[in-house]
């Protein structure tokens, strides 16, 4: 039986892979930002729709839900 300790519900290592999932959504997010122009006249239809913001960083994000999701549940060793 095990006893009721107070203190964090998870272990170190889960809070390491949160954190590094909760980079990876951020990171993605940042790579589907930006693309501003100084000219609001011009539209610049390859940076707009450039494979890294249309597919990597969506990508990423997604990935790193996953990660996250992956931290959260994973049980401590025994």
């Amino acid at each position: 039986m095990e006893k009721n300790q107070p203190g964090f519900p998870l272990e170190k290592q889960n809070y390491l892979i949160i954190i590094a999932g909760a980079l990876f959504v951020v990171t993605g997010f940042i790579f589907m930002a930006g693309g501003g122009n100084e000219d609001p006249n011009v539209f610049n239809e390859e940076e707009l729709f450039s494979p890294i913001r249309i597919r990597f960083a969506p990508f990423l994000v997604i990935l790193g839900y996953v990660v996250v999701l992956a931290g959260i549940i994973r049980k401590p060793k025994a």
